[in-house]
Order: structure tokens, then sequence, then C-alpha cells
């Protein structure tokens, strides 16, 4: 499960030139009758030939007017030229920063076993994350009945899918229930860290105690798998997922194995003693 959280420019109602540039649709001048529209060099009032044989008065107006329409004439021109020049391109907005994630990779005692989704330690550290570190999201990969076998088999995909900044290991359970070898566990686990690290991500591995029926020898070197591992790869570690509720039996549900629902408070906060101050 995840836990995750065009401009339309009005209708151009001005005349665009050749060059695309917007021009008033005719440019006015004051004098006698002298509208001049733009691009020609033509006084508009006057009539196709002009009768010379007028008053020296009508000629100067004339002449007048001439000179007036070849001042105008650069000046017409310049929104024209000024067009060609090549407009600089907008800025790209700046993009929001991908929020970074946390990927856990647990088994039953994460995924929630016989709770309601919103209920597990993990759903609960989710949303301490999104209130107290913006920026961060949670993916909870974790699967009941994991063992360090599958977590190593499905790490690949998942840190592919999630590129996750941090990734917390919480399995081995499943194989000391199971009894495997402690060397087969040990090597599934080391496969996930290395994995995890290859992939540039911090790493909380989180450990585990078997009963004492399995024998102090399994049940030592069970225990001490994690805190070896961590020691050599540089980990982050927290020895024992259950310590906080490790004996009172009412933390349990009826199989006596998995916390009911008023204990996952107390894991998320023992949990986030380490995982806090990974969330920079």
């Amino acid at each position: 499960m995840s836990f995750k959280n065009r401009n339309r420019e009005g209708p151009d109602t001005g005349h665009r030139d050749d060059a695309g540039t917007t021009a008033p649709d005719r440019i006015r001048t004051r004098g006698p009758a002298a509208d001049v529209a733009p691009g020609k060099q033509r006084y508009a009032a006057s009539p196709g030939r002009v009768q010379w044989a007028v008053g020296r008065g009508a000629r100067a107006a004339l002449l007048a007017a001439a000179v007036m329409l070849t001042a105008w004439a650069p000046l017409q021109a310049q929104p024209a030229a000024a067009s060609k020049t090549p407009a600089k391109p907008a800025l790209a907005a700046p993009t929001a920063k991908a929020a970074r994630t946390v990927l856990f990779m647990g088994d039953s005692l994460s995924a929630g076993y016989g709770l309601a989704a919103s209920q597990g330690w993990v759903a609960l550290t989710a949303e301490r994350i999104a209130k107290t570190k913006p920026g961060w999201k949670v993916v909870n990969a974790s699967i009941s009945g994991e063992t360090t076998a599958g977590g190593a088999s499905r790490i690949a995909g998942e840190l592919q899918r999630n590129r996750p900044s941090v990734v917390v290991i919480e399995l081995g359970a499943n194989d000391g229930l199971r009894g495997l070898q402690l060397a087969q566990s040990r090597a599934n686990l080391e496969r996930m860290i290395a994995a995890a690290k290859a992939a540039k991500a911090q790493v909380l591995l989180i450990g585990m105690r078997m009963p004492p029926n399995l024998g102090k020898e399994y049940t030592l070197g069970f225990e001490r798998n994690f805190r070896e591992l961590a020691s050599r790869h540089g980990t982050v570690l927290l020895p024992f997922l259950l310590e906080p509720i490790a004996l009172d039996r009412t933390a349990f549900q009826a199989d006596n194995l998995h916390p009911i629902a008023s204990a996952q408070p107390k894991l998320r906060d023992h949990v986030w003693t380490r995982l806090g101050p990974m969330l920079k």
C-alpha cells in the first residue's frame, strides 16, 4: 500500500501587419485633410491628377503636406522593423521538487496483520511523516508471511519502481519461526542491504528476536546477525522491533505473535527514534 499527497489570451482585436505586429488601423496626422494610410506615401484626400493651375497658397499647402508625408514615412516603418527582433523565450516555470520516498520491506508485523489498514505502525508512521516531514512519502511493500528470501527476490523491482531515499528492512521473524539456517537468512538480508545501498538509499535495519524454545545458540545467533550486518554495511540499526511491548501479553492478538491496534503507536514511536533523524 502506498501513502501519498493555459493562459488564454483574449482575442486580438487590433490590426496585424505582415510582420506580425499589431498596429492601429490608421495613423492620423493633422493638416488640411491629411489622413495618411499606413504604408502609402500618398496624400489620401488628393485627387488622382493635381491641377497645377492653382494659386500659390494652394501650392504651398500641397508642398507642406508632402513634407509631412516624407517625415511620417520612417515612423511608419519602425513598428515593422522592430518586429523582426526575435522575441526572448519565456522562462519555464520552476517544477515542484519530487517527494522522496521511504520504502518499507517487511512481513506481517509491518503489513498490519489483523488490523485495519490505517491502524498499523507503518500507516501511523506515514501520517507522522506527512505532518512533520514535508517532501517525504511512504510506500509500504510489506507482505504477511514474507521471508528474507522473498524480500531479497523482490527488492530490485521495488527499488526500480519507487526509487526510495530510505529503505526500512524488517524481515527475519518468519525465517526464525521456520528454523531457517542462520547463514542463509543472513545472506538474504545482506543481499537486500547491498541492493538498497547500490541504489543510493539509506538503510534502516530492524532486528527481531526468537523465543528461547529454539535453543540458546540459535536465538543468540539470530540476534547477532542483525548487529553484525549493520556494523559491516554501516546501516542504522533498531535491534528489536517489539521491545516496547514484548513483555506485555495483553499487547498481542490471540496468536501471541501480532500486536493489537492499541500497541501500534508504541511501535511507531520506537521505530521513529531511528527513522526520524534519517529524514532530512
